[in-house]
């Protein structure tokens, strides 16, 4: 009995440790997941985004601002320095020369690998005068904004609704594409239009099946053929997916088919991206505890 009594504490001893580190779980997962998809965005966008421009942007600086000079005579034999036009070069060890004052600056900081040619040295000269991180970041996110802005102006012409309209078309009939850019394009034009979907009351329906309920947002009348059919008046219900809202289906059904919930917008919401685990406070919950407040009162 005493050998049975011991098997069974040992294995329940490790309940409360699982659901001690199950609650640690709980508590660390959410910000450690906002802290990832935070380092996430900001590595996507230096890599693909920002470095790609600053490379550009410095290869036409570089183009712009390059004196590199070759076969210059030299001030006095053994020296490094060439002076033209009052302007003194600097003699490097590929034997071109570039401007003294860039390469005093580039000198003080070469960076790693250290430039050798003399483009190299204006690449490093412009990312230590004209692409310093706080200046370059702010202007080109500056510029981004703008050509999005004016990218926006253009498709909401005439001629930018044609080309994209031509562009989605040809994109949507590409094998392999078409699924996943027809994906994306739907929940861009959800995020970023300004069509949105008006929502009058937060309803439950039995869907997919009887006697299956789910929460969904009446969103208006539907089609007056359908009304006929049915013989009664009949709504649209959008049926958001768990645990993405952005996401579901829309259905149309008997309006005295849908049940009203006393619940806000924010708390369906928080009950389909929780899938359920957070649920609003029922109502009659709050009315017992109204009555047993005020009987406690008198």
């Amino acid at each position: 009995m005493n050998g049975y009594q011991s098997t069974s504490g040992q294995r329940q001893s490790p309940r409360p440790f699982r659901r001690a580190v199950l609650r640690g779980l709980a508590v660390l997962t959410p910000p450690l997941l906002t802290v990832l998809i935070i380092v996430w965005t900001i590595n996507t966008t230096k890599s693909y985004l920002l470095e790609p421009v600053t490379g550009w942007a410095r290869e036409g600086f570089v183009w712009s601002l390059a004196d590199v000079r070759e076969d210059l005579k030299l001030d006095s034999p053994g020296a490094k320095t060439a002076t033209v036009d009052g302007r003194v070069f600097r003699r490097l060890d590929d034997e071109s020369f570039i401007p003294q004052e860039v390469y005093e600056r580039v000198r003080r900081n070469p960076g790693q690998p250290p430039p050798i040619t003399g483009e190299d040295y204006y690449r490093r000269y412009v990312d230590l005068t004209l692409l310093r991180p706080y200046f370059a970041v702010p202007f080109l996110l500056a510029l981004f904004i703008l050509l999005l802005y004016f990218l926006g102006k253009f498709m909401a012409a005439g001629i930018g609704g044609f080309v994209a309209g031509t562009f989605n078309r040809v994109v949507l009939h590409l094998p392999g594409v078409r699924a996943v850019y027809s994906a994306v394009k739907q929940v861009s034009d959800f995020l970023f239009t300004q069509r949105e979907i008006k929502f009058t009351r937060i309803v439950a329906v039995e869907y997919p099946r009887k006697d299956i309920w789910s929460v969904g947002f009446l969103t208006g009348e539907s089609f007056s053929a359908i009304h006929e059919e049915a013989g009664e008046q009949v709504v649209t219900v959008f049926i958001p997916y768990s645990p993405m809202p952005i996401t579901g289906c829309t259905i149309t059904v008997r309006k005295s088919d849908c049940i009203d919930l006393d619940i806000s917008f924010d708390q369906a919401c928080q009950f389909i991206v929780s899938c359920g685990v957070v649920a609003p406070p029922r109502k009659n919950e709050r009315l017992t505890a109204d009555v047993k407040n005020n009987e406690g009162g008198k």
